[in-house]
């Protein structure tokens, strides 16, 4: 072999092998500190798409998994609700058999009218319980369809005049905004039209709210659901008064592994609750025959509150049957995502012991390559 000082091939061997070396012990380094044996995609690239593509259907069934357990939470809210009802019912059967009898008082003052009295304070119940039961701000069985105001006169048209001065004011909640809108001499309800859609446009409403007139009467509906309300002095279109829900609520549970393939919408129907929609509204205890017809009445709408029952419950337990399998795939996607991403520590510890040692055995090697240059010197002297 011959003797050279251009070029230090040993040396140059040296410095590569070290410089890769620390490159390793570098990555053996980040992946101690972060536990995860993916943390570029130079380092696997088709892992992290898989891994990444995992954590993308964990989040979405974990989300899933709530969803499904807020709607259990508002079936649940009905069904205690509807218990209470029936356990009201079964009161007003007791007084409407105890008011079918023909020995007690009537008149004035009189057992059938407290019996009465009892039986009608159970009605106004029931219907607190179904204006008033709410989950998460939501009327558990009245439609959350957007409030609607109309107007108490009817016969009216788009170029019907309203009276100078009048005011009509529409307040939303959803925006925080208040819409006063003052007539003049010569305004017409087209105006009031046109005002309220200048007010959506500046945001003062709610996108969406209205004025249509249907069977001749104004009708001033939101476009939000957060609630509006209306007042008018008005005296051509009337007072405003809302307009009551005619259907019961919707409990809707969207849900989804973040595929647009699996997607799944759970929907329960829950009724409306009064005691007009149980046929309730007309009994009365105040005579014998009444009370007979009162106990058939009481009887049917203790069977329909129970149907009820059986769907919200047939409805819990979809909800939670799907959680339980969402909470199974959650557990499997986790376990292959780990497998995928999480670092073996036993194994990146071995590496880092021995990327250490090469390290120093490399530094060394360089170290001695260097020196056997200066071996030429001796030639020269």
């Amino acid at each position: 072999m011959s003797l050279t000082i251009l070029n230090n091939i040993s040396s140059l061997t040296a410095e590569n092998s070290l410089s890769n070396t620390q490159m390793s012990l570098q990555k053996t380094l980040t992946q101690l500190s972060t536990g995860l044996k993916i943390n570029s995609g130079s380092d696997d690239s088709a892992g992290l798409s898989i891994a990444n593509g995992m954590q993308a259907n964990i989040a979405a069934l974990t989300q899933s998994q709530q969803n499904a357990s807020n709607g259990i939470g508002m079936l649940q809210t009905a069904d205690g609700a509807l218990s209470q009802v029936t356990t009201l019912l079964n009161r007003a059967v007791t007084l409407a058999t105890e008011a079918s009898s023909s020995n007690i008082t009537s008149g004035t003052g009189s057992q059938a009218v407290a019996l009465d009295n009892e039986f009608q304070s159970i009605m106004s119940e029931i219907n607190q319980i179904g204006t008033n039961t709410n989950f998460n701000g939501q009327n558990v069985f009245t439609s959350n369809a957007p409030t609607a105001f109309t107007s108490t006169q009817g016969s009216l048209a788009t170029t019907t005049a309203l009276t100078s001065g009048s005011k009509t004011v529409i307040s939303d909640a959803a925006t925080g905004g208040t819409f006063v809108f003052t007539a003049g001499a010569s305004s017409k309800i087209s105006d009031l039209q046109a005002s309220i859609t200048a007010a959506v446009a500046d945001g003062t409403l709610s996108t969406g709210t209205a004025l249509s007139l249907t069977g001749g009467k104004a009708v001033i509906a939101e476009g939000g659901t957060a609630g509006i309300t209306v007042s008018s002095n008005d005296a051509v279109m009337g007072a405003f008064a809302q307009s009551a829900p005619t259907t019961g609520g919707t409990n809707t549970v969207f849900l989804s592994d973040g595929t647009s393939t699996t997607n799944l919408t759970i929907s329960t129907a829950i009724s409306q609750l009064s005691a007009t929609q149980l046929n309730l509204n007309t009994s009365a205890l105040t005579s014998t025959t009444n009370a007979q017809s009162a106990l058939t009445a009481v009887n049917n709408a203790i069977n329909t509150v129970s149907a009820q029952r059986g769907v919200i419950g047939a409805s819990v337990n979809r909800l939670q049957a799907a959680s339980n399998v969402m909470n199974n795939q959650v557990q499997n996607l986790q376990s292959a995502s780990n497998s995928i991403q999480n670092a073996d520590i036993g194994k990146t510890v071995a590496n880092m012991t021995q990327f250490n040692i090469l390290q120093s055995t490399g530094m060394a090697a360089l170290q001695q390559s260097n020196q056997a240059q200066q071996a030429v010197l001796k030639l020269l002297q």
